[in-house]
């Protein structure tokens, strides 16, 4: 489902912050060379993520969900000097092209490539977070969400992606697949959370923002 025209889409584009000479590399060459590049976070979401990041100034930033890494260099945008983006995925095959990137925007320092299950790799973590972006596989974003509240600092801020899936989260409930279901009961969860306060823009596939209290 398109929330908005193309058109209307084509000029909130124009009218947005362009994108640094490295992330348009990687979004060209991501359409290119690596499946499912609909999974990329894109130009408009990019810089929306940049925008939070530079708002929120955290000094550590959780991604569950690397893909190509163009999410994380966005977020990394807005991190304090001295401060750390860990990235979690599963795919070793996109690790190259990952870390090139990273150094190709200056932020080896800054950002931390981990490849291997983010359910086993969060419990390790010794570090406070002020932002974490959860996109990846969407079957477990309840448990995703449950491993890093303790983590997140009061103040602090959870964002999930693709919580509207393509819309489905309307259909009839008796035509709902299962991962359709579950992004439906993560919104629901957030939402009955007093521990947060939430907001759920149709920003691309839908981004749910929950602040922790």
């Amino acid at each position: 489902m398109e929330f908005i025209s193309k058109e209307l889409d084509d000029y909130v584009v124009r009218h947005s912050e362009n994108e640094p000479e490295h992330l348009q590399q990687l979004n060209r060459l991501t359409h290119l060379e690596v499946i499912q590049p609909r999974m990329l976070s894109g130009h408009f979401q990019g810089r929306f993520l940049s925008m939070i990041s530079h708002m929120i100034q955290p000094k550590n930033i959780l991604e569950i969900g690397t893909y190509t890494g163009y999410s994380a260099l966005c977020m990394a945008e807005g991190i304090q000097e001295g401060g750390k983006l860990i990235t979690i995925d599963v795919n070793e095959e996109l690790a190259d092209l990952v870390n090139e990137f990273i150094v190709k925007s200056k932020k080896e320092k800054v950002i931390e490539h981990r490849i291997g299950d983010a359910m086993e790799i969060i419990p390790t973590l010794n570090l406070k977070f002020d932002m974490v972006f959860i996109d990846a596989d969407k079957k477990n974003y309840l448990n995703y969400y449950d491993l890093v509240f303790d983590l997140v600092n009061p103040g602090g801020y959870i964002i999930a992606d693709n919580v509207l899936w393509s819309g489905k989260v309307l259909m009839d409930k008796e035509k709902l697949d299962r991962e359709t279901k579950i992004l439906m009961d993560y919104n629901q969860r957030i939402h009955e959370d007093d521990r947060v306060a939430e907001v759920l823009l149709p920003i691309r596939d839908g981004l749910m923002i929950a602040r922790k209290k």
